[in-house]
């Protein structure tokens, strides 16, 4: 968990565990199926290049990047795909190819808005710059493999992140009732390293970030990486016109300002990427 206030986060016990199970010794048949589970649970991240290649060389090789933008969730990732992608100007260079309990990633680059799926973009006029549309639960055990996998690839000198989530608004402590709050809002959590102006308020103690968004901005923490995370929070869990325009605030960015595309584009491609979700909705009720 980020949280950068100083808190000490307790790991979880395991005294309720039973002895016996803790003292039985693995037998081959568990060594097999755990390493098989393993197996099953890594995350695998494929880079291409303009030819189609593989890009395997990125491993061996970290390519510049000066800007990193990073959707988590399936409203950040239409919020990106309404105001900022546009198949002109950005070309899809990687994947990420994953499985867990709670999903498996697309095997398609033409996705829709409801599967998970974990693509990269480079803009075609600026190739530093890279985008990454993350729909997929990404669990706690493979989290590390996909900083390392992803942020191994790149130089971090030069390199600035933005990450954009969202959680339950019934998750933000406040002195105050969350029925009363004007759901959705955003707050920002950033690095030390990170000097420019934030688009919304910080986040206050004794608040924290989850999961990827987290992982990400602690990653960031400690390889001095100026980052920052806006979270939106909101009191709808499903793909939502609101939520996703709770957004807009941050396109005048330094980071993002330069990457909007036509307004009325815009309005288009989320009306249809909202229509072509309850229609896949729809289809599956």
């Amino acid at each position: 968990m980020a949280t950068f206030f100083g808190e000490v986060v307790v790991a979880p016990s395991r005294s309720g565990v039973d002895d016996e199970e803790d003292s039985r010794e693995e037998t081959p048949e568990d060594r097999e199926i755990r390493r098989e589970l393993e197996k099953k649970r890594e995350v695998d991240v494929h880079w291409t290049l303009k030819s189609g290649a593989t890009a395997e060389s990125f491993a061996g090789e970290p390519f510049v990047c000066s800007k990193f933008i990073v959707a988590i969730g399936h409203n950040a990732a239409a919020f990106l795909s309404s105001f900022i992608l546009d198949s002109v100007c950005w070309e899809v260079i990687g994947v990420v190819k994953l499985w867990n309990e709670w999903c498996r990633t697309s095997n398609t680059t033409n996705v829709l808005p409801t599967d998970s799926f974990c693509l990269f973009y480079r803009l075609i006029s600026d190739p530093t710059v890279l985008l990454c549309q993350c729909s997929c639960y990404v669990a706690e055990d493979q989290q590390f493999q996909w900083l390392e996998k992803v942020f191994g690839c790149m130089q971090k000198e030069g390199l600035q992140v933005t990450i954009l989530s969202t959680c339950p608004v019934a998750d933000y402590k406040t002195q105050e009732s969350t029925l009363t709050l004007p759901s959705p809002f955003l707050k920002a959590l950033k690095t030390k390293e990170f000097k420019e102006h934030v688009c919304c308020p910080l986040l206050e103690q004794p608040n924290i970030v989850r999961d990827l968004p987290a992982a990400v901005l602690s990653y960031c923490q400690v390889w001095q990486i100026p980052a920052v995370l806006y979270q939106c929070y909101t009191d709808v869990i499903k793909l939502d016109t609101v939520t996703i325009e709770a957004f807009k605030p941050l396109l005048s960015s330094k980071t993002l300002k330069s990457l909007v595309k036509d307004a009325s584009e815009s309005t288009k491609i989320l009306k249809k990427l909202l229509t072509t979700n309850e229609t896949h909705n729809n289809i599956y009720i």
